[in-house]
């Protein structure tokens, strides 16, 4: 990545630490075999893989054989969800999230409502926190899943998720949590959260792409998606990604040593650079600022003119950020996370999410902010004499496609 450049949205992914790019490197190669053979080659395969098991178990306070390894989060949240479903051998199952999961999580609902589940979509309101209360009057005899996001990726509200799980108990239900964006960034708990499913994704901590893992409690069975061999002691069959599972638990051991020291670091960067665009430029809001909120992510509203805009002409500025979730980039809707949280869809449109991360300073935002105020600026007066609806993007996207 070039010097110049400001990488701001670390909640989309994060670079690779270069302990992780070491390791890997050496796992590569030296490190061939397959770690289900019982030769010697086999077996430092096999070391590597049920290494990291122990530091993912470890990162989550979990048992090493309560972790499963996926190809992600998105993988993980369809085996927890798809998969215990299809364990429970009902014919008839009630299925329970919010409005503000993941597509991970919203698009395996929608394939569940076409399999004949019912599904209870619980709203969250303005804080963009789920109300327990709510949870309760949803909750039926025949609820069989619950599940709730621990933190989420635009707006990075904090879900109450230890008394959501008494709740789901209560009446008899199993809780799986998405911690695919707090894995890493705050304390994940699984004894003290009491949840039953949990996914996690490496790439959101500073590992590689295309490994996550599934936390599932002990006495708690999935079917797998796949089918084709005994690997993960059965449960997600295919040859194990041995280096990439070995750079996500280098990565999950460096999460838990900085995870105190980066929670307190982070969460004073955003406060200071909330607090400096707040004085310097006007009609500003931080959504759900009163809110717990994951200590990296501020989601603001820059009323009067549109998010993308202003994005690609931060980007031409050298700054990373986005106008919301990376896997809903390139769609014409607004966010269904902040209509969600009761944002007309003209204010939807005008949300940038910065999310920081562990090569982020105070002289790396001191300077984005001077860049956003005089890009807001610019970009207001361009849209005042016209309709505010798209203000100047064709001429911004021109000069962005420019060699």
């Amino acid at each position: 990545m070039a010097s110049s450049r400001t990488y701001l949205d670390h909640n989309a992914t994060t670079p690779l630490a270069e302990a992780v790019i070491d390791s890997m490197a050496d796992a590569l190669r030296v490190t061939f075999g397959n770690a289900s053979s019982i030769h010697s080659e086999g077996q430092q395969a096999r070391h590597l893989v049920e290494r990291a098991r122990r530091e993912v178990a470890q990162l989550l306070h979990a048992e090493p054989r309560e972790i499963v390894f996926t190809s992600g989060g998105t993988e993980a949240n369809n085996m927890a969800i798809r998969g215990f479903l299809a364990a429970t051998g009902k014919t008839k199952q009630h299925f329970i999230t919010t409005t503000i999961e993941h597509p991970a999580v919203l698009q395996v609902a929608t394939h569940l409502e076409s399999q004949g589940v019912e599904v209870t979509y619980v709203a969250v309101g303005p804080a963009g926190v789920l109300n327990p209360a709510d949870l309760r009057d949803a909750l039926r005899p025949d609820t069989t899943l619950v599940s709730v996001m621990h933190a989420n990726n635009e707006v990075g509200t904090v879900q109450p998720i230890a008394e959501i799980a008494a709740l789901c108990h209560e009446h008899g239900a199993k809780l799986h949590v998405d911690a695919v964006q707090s894995c890493g960034k705050i304390p994940v708990d699984v004894r003290a959260l009491d949840v039953d499913l949990l996914s996690v994704s490496a790439h959101k901590f500073h590992g590689p792409k295309g490994v996550g893992a599934l936390y599932m409690r002990k006495g708690v069975a999935a079917n797998p998606l796949l089918h084709g061999g005994r690997h993960e002691r059965g449960r997600r069959p295919g040859t194990e990604n041995v280096v990439a599972i070995h750079g996500m638990g280098i990565a999950a051991a460096l999460a838990r040593q900085s995870l105190e020291s980066e929670t307190l670091r982070l969460t004073q960067l955003r406060d200071q650079m909330e607090e400096a665009i707040l004085h310097a430029i006007p009609d500003v809001s931080v959504n759900c600022k009163s809110s717990l909120r994951l200590p990296n992510t501020s989601s603001l509203c820059f009323h009067g003119i549109e998010g993308e805009p202003l994005l690609i002409a931060l980007d031409l500025r050298g700054f990373a950020v986005s106008s919301g979730s990376a896997c809903s980039s390139g769609s014409v809707e607004p966010s269904h996370v902040l209509t969600a949280i009761g944002l007309a869809r003209e204010e939807a449109r005008s949300c940038l999410r910065i999310s920081l991360g562990a090569g982020n300073d105070q002289g790396q935002l001191e300077r984005f902010v001077v860049a956003l105020e005089q890009t807001v600026c610019q970009l207001r007066k361009i849209a005042a004499p016209t309709s505010p609806s798209v203000p100047g993007i064709a001429a911004i996207s021109a000069k962005r496609n420019t060699p």
